[in-house]
């Protein structure tokens, strides 16, 4: 005998839409990117270190922009940590250094 299932009333069931985009964070959208999707290295803009393939990560854009060519590619903790932290400015080599 199979167990018995309870039958809802799917008027009254709360009905779950999948969301079109990721919701906004301060003006940015934020998806999270599992590790097995990842299959090439980016550059985290928040401490200019690599993110290897197969890494876990957050890909950020703003959310006026609408193509691909905005989207960065962020480690989960330089995105959560963004705002303690100042911008990496590249210098080159015999730059002067102000401040």
């Amino acid at each position: 005998m199979s167990p018995r299932r309870r039958v809802r009333d799917r008027d009254s069931e709360v009905r779950r839409q999948p969301l079109s985009q990721p919701p906004e964070q301060d003006g940015w959208v934020v998806r999270r990117v599992t590790g097995a999707a990842t299959v090439r290295a980016y550059r985290c803009p928040g401490c200019d270190q690599e993110i290897r393939p197969g890494m876990p990560h957050v890909v950020v854009w703003s959310a006026q922009d609408t193509d691909a060519a905005g989207r960065r590619h962020w480690h989960t903790a330089c995105w959560a940590a963004r705002d303690r932290r100042g911008v990496k400015v590249h210098r080159s080599k015999n730059a002067p250094r102000y401040g």
